[in-house]
């Protein structure tokens, strides 16, 4: 199932999609790889995830000490980040691209470049940086995971549940992985086998916000409100359940899943937010 790829060019750039409001956030960090609280998907935008008070205050103070010391990988990948939180994805490619240049063979840089390339909107660009981040000796299960949901959003869904397949080998009923793969259903339109997969998820979970919303997602756009409302508010104390309850129904309105096809519903809400 893996493949090797040659190093991709400037030039291998897709039209760009509008990832921060995309089902599969791919966020690689300091620690090894990924921040595994982003690499699940998630059809909402509200769902708790810490963000910078002030994005604009760190890109700034990360600028300057990459400005004192660019060759160094980990301040590039900070700087970088600070970029993303900040809206400057393109920003963060050009920074990721140049510090990988300056560190040939960096897995985790190159894990960083490729996920501001996805985050960008470049997905086979990302997809292949991706695949020079680890080698079939020794895969990493959160990669396996991005690059499912990049070729998700390429609309290979069949060859995107094999990286997750994979990935569910290395760390079986690892619930980022699962919601990845529940959102994948979600775009061929198969909300049942959505919905399973999603609450095999919620269950490993330990009420991630991300799973959560998803699956409440996946129950409303099949028309099961009650459902959705109860997962959606489940264990939380008033204040959060009622902002929880409240978003889904935004969520729900806003993907007009009361008008159509069950079907069609399911393909707008993935089409319109397949990772934040």
């Amino acid at each position: 199932m893996f493949r090797n790829f040659p190093r991709p060019g400037r030039s291998a750039r897709l039209v760009a999609f509008p990832f921060s409001s995309a089902l599969l956030l791919l966020c690689l960090c300091s620690c090894q790889t990924t921040d595994p609280s982003e690499v699940t998907g998630s059809l909402g935008t509200n769902t708790g995830s810490a963000r910078p008070a002030d994005p604009r205050r760190d890109v700034e103070t990360y600028r300057e000490r990459y400005r004192a010391n660019p060759k160094d990988p980990e301040l590039a990948l900070q700087y970088a980040r600070a970029l993303r939180a900040a809206g400057e994805r393109s920003q963060a490619v050009a920074v990721l691209e140049q510090a990988s240049i300056g560190n040939p063979g960096n897995k985790t840089l190159l894990a960083g470049y490729g996920r501001a390339l996805a985050d960008n909107g470049n997905f086979q660009q990302a997809f292949d940086v991706l695949s020079q981040a680890h080698s079939p000796e020794d895969p990493d299960w959160r990669i396996l995971s991005v690059q499912g949901a990049i070729l998700d959003q390429l609309g290979r869904f069949e060859e995107a549940r094999q990286y997750y397949a994979s990935a569910l080998r290395i760390a079986p009923d690892e619930p980022t992985v699962l919601s990845n793969l529940g959102l994948s259903y979600v775009l061929s339109k198969d909300l049942t086998k959505a919905e399973e997969v999603l609450r095999r998820a919620y269950d490993h979970a330990d009420k991630d916000p991300h799973v959560r919303m998803n699956l409440a997602v996946v129950l409303g756009l099949q028309g099961r409100m009650s459902d959705a409302e109860g997962i959606a508010k489940a264990d939380l104390p008033v204040e959060e359940a009622t902002a929880n309850v409240a978003e889904l129904k935004r969520l729900l309105a806003r993907k007009e899943v009361a008008r159509g096809p069950a079907a069609n519903r399911a393909s707008a809400a993935a089409a319109a937010t397949h990772a934040n």
